[in-house]
């Protein structure tokens, strides 16, 4: 099964059925950076042929998930603070332009959108389902890119963002941080509804600024995850 198109929609393929399932393991480090992959080895564990599981790798490495080389094996790619780095630059970069941007049209309707997610976030805090509030931490994010006009944006933040995200899995301490992502999020808010450009920049910087310590205590306790 490849591509098929039904009614003038593009359906599931089996090289997205091996690609999102690499992902996931990737992302999820339930592969750790350094594990070969094999296509034929990959293609018998989902009784398909090589040629999907050579398309899901192509995508996977153009992610920089999975490191590539010709007459070697491939392997899942470790991080590079550089990469990380300049993932954080271009999400810094769109986050504050979407916020310029959004600051220019934000209304009282927008800021009762928002209000909305933020008391829902409030809510599943008080009940301690941090499952619940890391979804509407990443609806709330959503959300600013759409009411303001940006929504194509979100899927560059959301690339940038998963980049990080993996790396972060290996020790973050985000359930403990919760509350303050919170304050983030009421801060940014307060910008928008103030229509304070440079309130709700700084807030967003302050935001995103947290991962700082994570990331340079991951590289110092996990170095062989590191290229």
């Amino acid at each position: 099964m490849e591509e098929k198109i039904v009614d003038g929609i593009r359906t599931r393929t089996t090289t997205d059925a091996v690609y999102e399932t690499l992902h996931d393991q990737i992302v999820s480090l339930a592969i750790l950076p350094g594990t070969k992959l094999s296509e034929t080895e990959v293609a018998r564990r989902f009784g398909v042929s090589r040629q999907p599981v050579r398309n899901a790798f192509t995508r996977l490495g153009n992610e920089d998930l999975l490191l590539i080389r010709p007459q070697k094996a491939t392997e899942v790619r470790g991080f590079s603070m550089d990469r990380l780095e300049l993932a954080r630059l271009v999400r810094r970069a769109v986050e504050l332009e979407v916020i310029h941007g959004a600051i220019e049209t934000w209304d009282a309707e927008k800021d009762a959108k928002l209000g909305e997610n933020l008391a829902l976030q409030e809510n599943a805090l008080a009940k301690g389902d941090l499952p619940a509030f890391h979804a509407l931490d990443y609806d709330f994010h959503k959300l600013i890119y759409v009411l303001g006009g940006n929504p194509l944006a979100f899927e560059v933040m959301l690339e940038c963002k998963q980049k990080v995200d993996r790396l972060c899995m290996l020790g973050l301490g985000k359930d403990r941080e919760a509350n303050s992502i919170l304050e983030d999020h009421y801060e940014i808010a307060d910008g928008l509804a103030l229509r304070d450009l440079s309130r709700a920049q700084t807030a967003v910087r302050k935001h995103l600024s947290r991962l700082d310590d994570t990331i340079a205590f991951i590289h110092e306790r996990h170095p062989e995850y590191f290229e």
